[in-house]
């Protein structure tokens, strides 16, 4: 990937957070939904960016709400950022953080007994 992609990539994370948390006053947009990764186009005409939502029940609501603010979003890009043209955007589920969601879900459940020391040692045979 070029320096100058990566350079767009990071600036529009950047503003997406920005615009995420302190212009939109959506309630079903709390504080605990973020970006985790942006990527453009190389013609800077398109843009994916990740969606990050902490309670794993919002995470389509979150999406939907972002993806139909996407106008105004993409307006409040357009003046922060100094780029020929803003990317259309396009906000999808970040799995990964699901995943990690899901795992530790998972292991609040198990019930691990402690280990017993033994009185036989390798020592002994």
């Amino acid at each position: 990937m070029s320096n100058r992609i990566e350079r767009a990539n990071s600036e529009i994370l950047k503003c997406l957070m920005e615009i995420i948390k302190t212009k939109m006053n959506d309630p079903r947009l709390d504080k605990i939904v973020s970006i985790t990764e942006v990527n453009v186009t190389p013609d800077f005409k398109y843009c994916k960016a990740k969606v990050s939502v902490l309670d794993i029940n919002d995470v389509a609501n979150v999406t939907k709400v972002l993806q139909k603010s996407e106008g105004y979003i993409k307006r409040e890009l357009a003046k922060m950022l100094d780029m020929p043209c803003v990317p259309k955007i396009n906000f999808v589920v970040d799995k990964s953080t699901l995943s990690a969601i899901r795992v530790e879900e998972i292991l609040k459940t198990l019930t691990i007994p402690p280990e017993e020391e033994s009185e036989n040692t390798d020592d002994d045979q």
